[in-house]
C-alpha cells in the first residue's frame, strides 16, 4: 500500500482496515475530508484498496484532479515526501509557485445531508443520518455538532471529529474532560504530541477516570504539586493512579 506520510486518526483507521466499504467508497470519490492534505492522503492509500472497484475509483478521482492544481498543492511546505514521491512516480512535480488557497480541496466536496432545521445539534437528530453522513458532520460541522458526534457509538464518526481541521484545542480539551467519551477517543487525545503539550488537556486525562491507566501514569510526573496532591484524595480514578501520586509526594518531600 502506498504510504502518503500523513498520520490522523481517520487515517490511521484507513491504514488498519478497519473502515467499512461504503466509507472507502467514499473517501474514494474525495469526497470525506474536508481539506486538500487527507483528502490526497485517504487516495493515495486507496488506489491500492483491496477492492478493486473501490481503488479504481480513487485512481480515476487523482486522475480528474487538474495537474496544476496538484502541482501547486506539492510546492506547498508541509507536503510529506511519501507524497512527493507518489506523485513524481505519476509524472507530477511540485510547481514553481505553491497554490494560494491552503484549505480549499482538490476535489470538490459533496454537499452533507443535515437534520431539521432547529434540530441540527441534537444527538437523537444526528443518530439519524448515515455513517458517512455523520462523519461529513464531523469533519466539516460545527462545534456543537462535534461535541456530540465525539461521544457516537461508532468509532469512525469519533475518529472524523479529531480528524477534523475546525478542531480546536480548547474543544479538545473540553474532550480530555469527558467521561461519556470512548476509551478510544482518550487513547488518541493522548498519544497525540501536540495536544499534550497542553497541560490542561494531560491533566484532564490523569483525572478522567475513562483514560487508560497505563497513559494517565505516564503523564503523573508531569502535574504541578497541587494537582498531584488532589489526585492522592480522587476516589474516581484507579487506585494505581492514586499510590503513584502518593509516591511522587513522598519522594519529593525526601529530595
Amino acid at each position: 500500500m502506498a504510504d502518503p506520510g500523513m498520520h490522523s486518526p481517520l487515517l490511521d483507521f484507513f491504514r488498519r482496515g478497519e473502515v467499512a466499504r461504503d466509507v472507502r467508497e467514499l473517501a474514494a470519490r474525495g469526497a470525506l475530508a474536508p481539506g486538500p492534505h487527507e483528502q490526497l492522503a485517504l487516495l493515495v492509500l486507496l488506489v491500492d484498496d483491496a477492492d478493486p472497484a473501490i481503488a479504481a475509483t480513487a485512481t480515476g478521482t487523482l486522475d480528474a484532479i487538474p495537474k496544476e492544481s496538484l502541482e501547486g498543492f506539492l510546492a506547498r511546505a508541509g507536503v510529506p515526501s511519501q507524497m512527493k514521491d507518489f506523485f513524481a512516480a505519476r509524472g507530477i512535480a511540485p510547481g514553481a509557485e505553491p497554490s494560494a488557497d491552503a484549505d480549499t480541496p482538490l476535489v470538490p466536496i459533496e454537499e452533507e445531508a443535515s437534520p431539521a432545521d432547529g434540530e441540527e445539534d441534537q444527538p437523537a437528530a444526528l443518530s439519524t443520518l448515515s455513517v458517512t453522513d455523520r462523519m461529513k458532520l464531523a469533519m466539516r460541522g460545527t462545534r456543537e455538532q462535534r461535541s456530540a458526534l465525539i461521544r457516537d457509538p461508532n468509532r469512525l464518526v469519533a475518529a472524523a471529529v479529531l480528524s477534523s481541521p475546525k478542531l480546536t484545542e480548547a474543544e479538545v480539551e473540553s474532550i480530555a474532560k469527558m467521561s461519556n467519551v470512548s476509551e478510544e477517543v482518550l487513547r488518541i487525545v493522548a498519544t497525540n504530541r501536540n495536544w499534550i503539550k497542553n497541560y490542561t488537556i494531560i491533566a484532564a486525562l490523569v483525572r478522567n477516570p475513562k483514560t487508560p491507566p497505563a497513559l494517565s501514569m505516564r503523564f503523573i510526573p508531569r502535574l504541578v504539586e497541587r494537582d498531584i496532591k488532589g489526585l492522592t484524595v480522587d476516589r474516581n480514578v484507579p487506585e494505581g493512579l492514586r499510590l503513584a501520586a502518593r509516591k511522587i509526594l513522598t519522594k519529593s518531600k525526601h529530595g
